[in-house]
């Protein structure tokens, strides 16, 4: 399979961020990728999850946040990360309706990248599903600061991938969130993953372990239509 490859960059507010679109042949739907508060688009684990997708036919588009574009530590604050989603989405959109696709287009992000995803879409960015890399419930150590209030309010079809050594995401509390959600969320666990998806005595770089998770997300994205 034929995969076009480009980089380019996206406007976002008064500065620009990087970001890496990837075609294959008639592609069946689009998935925007963000990625986590430690590590940029290029990290091998996001660059090897969306290369997984792309040989199962799904297109994909990975972007840097405003702060790693930038070269700071600290993840942007909610706003700026919203801004900064909805400006990929744009341009996912773009580029699908340039190349006649008419698949869905989803987002979908490590840890960070996800939560802000699901606030964005919380807040009114269209996308026809999410897709958690590990979802950051809470502070390792912090089980009674919960992120979910917001996430009540989605109802596009929401799939959690999240190691069960995780320590973002207490096992118990996560059941209990994506129950509380309805039958729009699906919760899958990567047995003996932790918060990057390794498990231990299981020898894997980092591109494998992403590579390893497109196969259960394109299985959910085809499933939700």
């Amino acid at each position: 399979m034929s995969v076009l490859e480009s980089d380019f960059s996206i406007a976002v507010g008064e500065g620009t961020v990087s970001a890496a679109y990837a075609r294959p042949d008639s592609p069946s739907a689009t998935v925007v990728v963000a990625h986590g508060a430690g590590a940029g688009m290029e990290h091998p684990f996001l660059r090897g999850f969306t290369d997984g997708l792309n040989s199962l036919g799904i297109a994909t588009l990975r972007f840097n946040f405003p702060y790693r574009e930038a070269g700071r530590k600290f993840p942007d604050r909610p706003p700026a990360a919203i801004t900064a989603w909805r400006a990929a989405m744009a341009a996912a959109a773009k580029r699908a309706a340039d190349h006649g696709d008419t698949g869905p287009l989803w987002a979908a992000g490590k840890s960070f990248g996800g939560r802000m995803a699901s606030m964005a879409v919380a807040e009114g960015m269209e996308a026809a599903g999410l897709v958690y890399l590990g979802y950051p419930l809470h502070a390792p150590g912090k089980p009674d600061k919960l992120r979910d209030e917001h996430l009540y309010g989605i109802t596009a079809p929401m799939l959690f991938l999240q190691g069960s050594r995780d320590t973002f995401a207490t096992p118990g509390l996560l059941e209990d969130v994506v129950g509380r959600i309805g039958p729009s969320a699906v919760l899958q666990w990567v047995d003996g993953g932790d918060h990057s998806f390794a498990v231990a005595g299981l020898k894997r770089s980092a591109a494998e372990v992403g590579a390893s998770l497109a196969e259960p997300v394109a299985r959910f994205v085809r499933a939700s239509g």
